[in-house]
């Protein structure tokens, strides 16, 4: 049966009742779905306004018949005289696309921040208040499983913003990209869940470790070295007094256990330690590389991966760490990159999907900076990465505009992509 000829009507004609099809990206609109039938005026509004020319519907799927254009329209004379200028039309539709971008992006930018302040808030009220913060750790972990085990999953991003505290940042980081190799793993929504609640958890033994010795940004004396790899027993500690369950323990005791028996506490090789320790060993040192105490040290989440992966893989489980470079891309958020033509970006986002298609901001010296460009390359063919680079090889000028973040914070945005 050869497909029914698409049906198109203009914005004026919708009315509550009429199935109708959006022809846009899932950056393009806020509705759930592309595809639905208009329940509201609300939703009528909202179609309205993406400031469409036409809009497809179905007629076989609608409860009703659109409305009739309105006799306005004999006055088209005038109309065809002036004739819309393509380049303007064409310059009108990105400006629209990148608003929305924007706004999508912003949203993102805000949900990590207040899911910080959550992280804050859970561990100052661990102490005094450990039942209150247990369910505040699940919410969190709930809120990142049901985003990133959605049916389209959620494209991955570098946050903007700076969060409430490094320490809570470096929390929240392990915990999104730990979820989310664990989706990449095949895992289910209830390992998923144990799996970011004990990302979220796996520095509480810190809590008995002194400042001096946590915050000290040169390298630590073998006695601190000691006090500082205890925190992992007195994690399983509390742990155990908080009746965590025997895989989330697992997670705050081996998450610094390495494959090839090089870790601690108790230097176990592979077969020995958990699943799911093993996924947090290797969100947790990449975070660690990109964010490290002395800001001084850190590395490009680019080199990071490439690090971890030619001169450290066999602290790793080696099925996990392909599959976490495959999940964060080839240009992970945050990366700085050159395209084809020679212009500099910035990474801001990529869907685990298209690793070679990111969402970058553009380097464009006309174009004031809180204007940038912000270009989608699942949307772009004919443009292109060809390299990862380091700061220190872009010129200063495209540095400072672009302003890669020194602390680098990662949330995703669960919203389904258009099939």
């Amino acid at each position: 049966m050869p497909a029914a000829p698409a049906v198109y009507i203009t914005p004026e004609q919708l009315c509550i009742g009429l199935y109708v099809q959006l022809e846009l990206g899932w950056w393009e609109h806020d509705f759930t779905f592309s595809n639905f039938k208009i329940k509201d005026e609300a939703q009528l509004k909202a179609l309205r306004a993406l400031g469409l020319q036409r809009l497809r519907y179905d007629p076989a799927r609608s409860d009703c018949t659109p409305l009739p254009l309105q006799p306005s329209e004999p006055v088209a004379a005038p109309v065809e005289q002036a004739k819309p200028d393509p380049a303007e039309l064409a310059r009108q539709a990105r400006a629209a696309k990148l608003g929305v971008l924007r706004k999508r992006l912003a949203e993102v930018d805000r949900t990590f921040v207040q899911a910080s302040q959550r992280v804050k808030t859970l561990n100052q009220t661990l102490r005094n208040q450990p039942e209150e913060a247990l369910k505040q750790a699940g919410e969190v972990v709930r809120e990142l499983v049901a985003a990133l085990l959605g049916e389209d999953g959620a494209a991955l991003h570098s946050i903007n913003g700076k969060a409430a505290d490094d320490a809570y940042s470096h929390l929240l980081n392990v915990t999104v990209l730990s979820v989310m190799l664990g989706r990449q793993l095949g895992y289910d929504a209830e390992a998923c869940h144990s799996l970011g609640l004990g990302a979220l958890l796996h520095d509480i033994g810190k809590m008995e470790v002194p400042s001096k010795v946590l915050l000290k940004t040169e390298p630590l004396t073998r006695p601190e070295q000691q006090l500082f790899q205890l925190h992992t027993e007195f994690g399983l500690r509390r742990g155990q007094q908080l009746m965590l369950d025997d895989e989330v323990l697992r997670i705050i005791h081996e998450h610094h256990e390495h494959c090839d028996g090089s870790g601690y506490p108790r230097g176990l090789h592979e077969a020995a330690i958990g699943r799911l320790s093993r996924v947090v060993c290797i969100t947790n040192h990449f975070d660690n590389l990109c964010n490290p105490l002395n800001p001084r040290d850190a590395i490009s989440p680019h080199e990071a991966l490439a690090k971890m992966f030619s001169q450290q893989r066999e602290r790793f489980d080696e099925v996990a760490l392909k599959a976490f470079i495959r999940s964060m891309g080839v240009y992970p958020p945050g990366s700085l990159v050159q395209l084809e033509d020679e212009r500099y970006a910035l990474v801001l986002g990529m869907h685990p999907s298209l690793p070679l298609k990111p969402t970058l901001i553009l380097f464009e010296p006309k174009i004031p900076k809180e204007e940038a460009l912000i270009v989608n390359l699942e949307e772009e063919p004919n443009l292109a990465i060809v390299r990862s680079l380091r700061p220190a090889q872009l010129p200063v000028e495209a540095l400072e505009y672009l302003n890669p973040r020194q602390q680098l914070s990662y949330y995703v945005d669960p919203r389904q992509r258009s099939k």
